[in-house]
């Protein structure tokens, strides 16, 4: 059996982590005190979305769910960095919202083509060479880099068409669409649905073209989840204007006003401000239509609400140029495609303090290391005072300054937490 097309995904994502600096003494024949020579560890890879028009699925995200960046590599003697690790870049169609997966919160929506950083590679640890000073002129100690971030995300593919088309399956969608614009869906006489969302560009005229997207057809029942039901109608959330298409032919026994009724049901029934997106009604295979009072009912029944109606034949090219005239005349009315602004705010990770840190004392420099330390680290903006708060209320709660206090620590001394230091205040 055929399945839909993915337009929901969830993977796990994670950026590469620092590499560690490295303890070394420059070591030469006839130099009797070689300094510190210890090199930086390099920073962890990014993960960087992109926007690809080639792309208009989900699909690759059904098999792959977990990416991963480089890590940076370990630094060595001779004040050699290690290397940086590779950004890893993950693409993705036009039109996809990035969500994160706990809260539903939008982080970004993909409809530009600027390329979005979702994870921080981790910063690479200091070398020993990094730690030297006038005082401190052979430093024993490095640090290890930093973890990069990660992060669980649902993406989500909402269609950037002007112009949405909609109705039950088999009512002639995939042809109007083939015969407005250069797209080549494929077109099969089932009822089961059109299976990939497909785009075309409708040139009108000089200077005036619009974005036409034939959707996975709709069924009843939709609104609850039934059939393609919600990739239908998640994918008309940004068009600007529907066109509605009705089989008024009666060659199948269908009722044009049901099918145009039970349509617009769904989408009230699922967001009733879709609902009152404006409608063009194309009453289509007028070409074959085998009782005129099918259409004459169907005219009245949508006029009354307030809909124009054109009469066309997609598959004979009649009353198709009227139609693209009406749908541009409407568009030029209408606001732009929406698109999302970020919700998502970054949160402090419950980062759990209970067990111990590890406090040494080298060349003067308290050292403190502990697992939960580097990850709080790793989350804190030192650049932003409210961040700079929290760090210091995090040590401060699980009795950190206490401990360096039994150690002797006196204002003024130093202080090494990985990448950070700093003098201590009481």
């Amino acid at each position: 059996m055929a399945t839909s097309f993915v337009d929901k995904a969830r993977i796990t994502v994670k950026a590469g982590n620092g590499g560690n600096g490295c303890v070394s003494f420059h070591r030469e024949k006839y130099i009797a005190a070689g300094g510190p020579d210890g090199g930086d560890g390099g920073d962890g890879g990014d993960i960087i979305l992109q926007v690809d028009d080639n792309l208009s699925t989900l699909m690759d995200f059904r098999y792959k769910r977990k990416y991963t960046a480089e890590n940076g590599m370990d630094g060595a003697g001779s004040r050699k960095k290690g290397k940086d690790g590779k950004s890893l870049t993950i693409r993705v169609p036009r039109g996809t919202l990035v969500r994160d997966a706990e809260t539903n919160e939008i982080i970004q929506d993909m409809s530009d083509s600027a390329p979005y950083v979702l994870c921080q590679g981790g910063k690479g640890g200091w070398g020993n060479a990094h730690f030297a000073t006038p005082t401190r002129q052979a430093p024993r100690f490095a640090k290890s880099g930093l973890p990069g971030e990660s992060h669980d995300v649902v993406l989500e593919l909402k269609l950037l068409a002007d112009v949405g088309l909609i109705g039950f399956p088999n009512v002639g969608k995939s042809t109007l669409l083939s015969v407005v614009s250069k797209a080549r869906p494929k077109i099969a006489n089932y009822h089961f649905t059109t299976l990939f969302p497909n785009l075309g560009v409708v040139y009108v005229e000089e200077g005036t073209s619009f974005v036409m997207a034939d959707i996975p057809g709709i069924i009843e029942g939709a609104c609850e989840g039934a059939g393609l039901g919600h990739d239908f109608l998640r994918h008309i959330d940004r068009c600007r204007l529907l066109v509605h298409v009705v089989d008024v032919s009666g060659s199948e026994g269908r009722d044009p006003v049901a099918d145009f009724d039970a349509i617009n049901q769904e989408l009230s029934q699922y967001s009733p401000e879709l609902a009152k997106r404006p409608q063009i009604v194309a009453a289509n295979k007028a070409d074959i239509l085998e009782d005129p009072s099918l259409l004459d009912a169907l005219r009245a029944h949508v006029e009354a609400l307030g809909y124009p109606l054109f009469t066309i034949s997609a598959a004979a090219h009649q009353g198709v140029k009227e139609l693209v005239y009406a749908v541009a005349n409407r568009l030029a009315e209408l606001p732009p495609v929406t698109v999302y602004e970020p919700e998502y705010v970054k949160r402090p990770p419950q980062i759990d303090t209970s067990s111990p840190v590890e406090i040494t004392v080298e060349d003067g420099v308290y050292i403190v290391e502990g697992p939960w330390l580097q990850r709080l680290i790793s989350n804190v903006n030192f650049g932003d005072y409210e961040s700079r708060m929290w760090f210091d209320k995090m040590l401060r709660e699980a009795g950190v300054f206490a401990l360096l206090e039994e150690r002797g620590i006196q204002d003024g001394d130093l202080v090494s937490m990985y990448n950070l230091e700093f003098e201590y205040q009481h």
